[in-house]
């Protein structure tokens, strides 16, 4: 069993140093809050003992004991102001837990209806029920999973990866690409219509960069009958063409350590395969990637 932290000792002792260390791989959340606010309490210490040396004169009676007093006193007090509600601690605390991928940030707010269509196991006439609203990113997670699955299935790269990319292509459903009739291309990838795509195409406006700098150019992308047929496509493309065979094996090997801390080296790995012109495509993908995990545990 993990020891238990004290609630005013600071890490800077062993014994409370090895506590956290350990409630770290059992409880990263609440070794988090701790860390903050021993950093909190590290910093009142210092902010009081600076009050004290400006404001107090030393005195004849001042002592090696006194001393030690009056710090055993400062750091006491500084751990009672510590961890207090709307304190340092609580931004600290959602500092590092973003670094970790703890808190991957607000899940957006969707304010708009979200433009797709209902579920894939929606019957004519008899839509399936879902127990959150599609106009939220709880929906569109929930509404895309099981393509997902059947897509993490037959490419191995992890079904939350390929949600969040999809939400982040289509402004989690928002901005999906669609036909010149307003009709829904199912494109949820973004993948263009090459030479060799012979399937349906939607003619678009799209931003790409071109050195480093948006234009706006008219492109034609692949269209498909269904959201799953743009999931199964989507990991055919990842697992044939040689130009993704990097980041399939990266998506491969941080599903098995953990595809909290793979999300960033998947993004990356699309990045510098050349998937999209967008610079700021990678860190853009990572936190929704993250907003995405978060998303799952909550349908957990």
């Amino acid at each position: 069993m993990t020891a238990p932290l004290n609630a005013s000792g600071l890490a800077f002792d062993a014994t409370s140093l090895h506590a956290l260390k350990a409630r770290a791989a059992s409880d990263p959340k609440a070794a988090v809050r701790e860390a903050a606010r021993q950093f909190e309490a590290l910093f009142m210490q210092e902010l009081v003992k600076s009050m004290r040396a400006t404001t107090l004169a030393s005195g004849m009676l001042d002592n090696a004991g006194s001393q030690m007093g009056e710090q055993m006193l400062d750091t006491q007090f500084a751990g009672a102001l510590a961890g207090r509600p709307g304190g340092l601690s609580e931004a600290i605390m959602r500092q590092l837990e973003r670094q970790m991928g703890l808190a991957p940030g607000p899940i957006p707010a969707l304010t708009s209806a979200n433009t797709s269509p209902a579920p894939l196991t929606a019957t004519a006439g008899m839509p399936a029920p879902v127990r959150i609203p599609q106009t939220a990113a709880l929906g569109f997670v929930q509404q895309h999973g099981e393509a997902a699955r059947s897509a993490e299935a037959a490419s191995g790269i992890p079904a939350a990866f390929m949600v969040a990319q999809a939400a982040h292509e289509t402004g989690w459903g928002r901005k999906e690409i669609r036909h010149a009739d307003g009709t829904p291309s199912h494109n949820l990838f973004g993948i263009k219509a090459g030479p060799g795509w012979k399937g349906p195409v939607a003619e678009v406006t799209t931003t790409e960069y071109v050195d480093g700098q948006p234009r706006k150019l008219v492109a034609k992308f692949r269209a498909y009958g269904s959201y799953a047929e743009s999931f199964a496509d989507y990991a055919r493309l990842m697992k044939t063409s040689p130009r993704y065979a990097a980041v399939l094996d990266q998506a491969r090997t941080g599903a098995a350590a953990g595809v909290a801390q793979a999300a960033s080296g998947f993004a990356q790995g699309l990045q510098q395969a050349g998937y999209a012109t967008d610079p700021a495509y990678a860190d853009k993908l990572t936190r929704v990637i993250n907003t995405t995990l978060r998303l799952q545990r909550s349908l957990a």
